[in-house]
């Protein structure tokens, strides 16, 4: 029952079930967690789904807002891939993995806050997810079910943050990123935020971590070779302009979008803004730094970005790369 059973009313067909119950319009259910017809059909391929069909999904806390299912599911039956994606509400990742260790359950994208102990529940892990410390996406190897982690968030934010600056008034060296020697702020120390980290100074920039327990940003700015100071003491930090701002917690997603991590006036120091969050796409905080004058990214960039190599690692296909951003446009 619940967004907890959503996924057996998904895929009983795929267990033997002969039917499904759903709802004609959204709301009027007769038990807690029904679908509506029009998602069963148009958004999972219900009738699509066979005892061979491969299950993906996307294993978080929260996970309704995701678009991964919308995106996934519409390209799989595009590209005639015989898979299903759904989302698992997970509180503890270890005990799904042990309770869906059947081969059928095939890969899984990693979301808030399940990323860091995703990577602990990797059999092997991708030396980049290793140096970052945090795993996006993990693959079940069909021969023997072993599980295997890789990280393809940094990928996704930091090209996006690049293709952002690209073209604008900052002076590149031939063959650098633009990222080089900028200061590159980043709020949130959690999986997403050990991405970030990592990528910005692989590129070259100098990172500082902010988080709101200043012992977890100290533990990743040593990890990166980065600084720390604590979210509270970000309000008065401002060495220099110019510099580069990446949220990567949940601070403003939908519903709370009235939030915001740092105060506006802190803003005009940074020269481009970059949030995570992409439910509200245009966060209070990319708001008020457009207003301050940034460039600002916001959280779409990242996900289609990662994205793309997890729809290759799951199909074994060239990822779609124009229909991802059809689809998410029209979200």
């Amino acid at each position: 029952m619940g967004e907890r059973g959503l996924i057996s009313r998904i895929l009983c067909p795929k267990f033997g079930g002969y039917l499904t119950f759903g709802t004609m319009e959204p709301g009027k259910v007769s038990a807690p967690g029904q679908p509506t017809i029009k998602d069963l059909v148009d958004l999972y391929n219900f009738r699509h789904i066979r005892p061979d069909t491969k299950v993906f999904g996307i294993i978080g806390k929260p996970v309704g807002h995701s678009k991964s299912p919308i995106l996934y599911n519409q390209c799989f039956k595009s590209d005639g891939f015989n898979g299903v994606y759904v989302p698992f509400l997970v509180d503890d990742v270890q005990n799904f993995f042990a309770t869906y260790s059947s081969p059928d359950f095939a890969g899984f994208s990693c979301t808030i806050p399940h990323k860091e102990a995703a990577l602990q529940c990797s059999d092997e892990v991708d030396p980049v997810a290793k140096s970052i410390g945090a795993v996006n996406c993990i693959i079940k190897r069909p021969n023997d079910g072993k599980l295997m982690g890789y990280n393809t968030d940094y990928t996704g934010a930091i090209t996006a943050i690049e293709n952002s600056l690209t073209g604008t008034n900052f002076t590149e060296v031939k063959g650098s990123s633009p990222l080089a020697g900028k200061l590159f702020v980043v709020i949130g120390a959690g999986g997403a935020g050990k991405a970030l980290a990592y990528g910005a100074k692989e590129k070259g920039a100098r990172v500082v971590i902010a988080n709101r327990t200043y012992e977890r940003a100290r533990e990743l700015g040593d990890i990166v070779g980065g600084d720390a100071i604590s979210l509270h003491d970000l309000e008065s930090f401002c060495p220099e302009d110019n510099m580069i701002l990446a949220n990567t917690t949940s601070i403003g997603m939908h519903p709370k979008v009235d939030e915001t991590p740092v105060p506006k006036h802190v803003l005009k120091h940074y020269s481009l803004v970059f949030d995570a969050v992409y439910t509200p796409k245009m966060t209070r905080l990319l708001k008020e730094a457009e207003q301050e004058g940034a460039i600002i990214v916001n959280g779409l960039e990242m996900f289609i970005g990662q994205a793309y190599e997890q729809y290759e690692r799951f199909t074994g296909l060239p990822a779609p790369k124009e229909q991802f951003r059809k689809i998410l446009g029209e979200q």
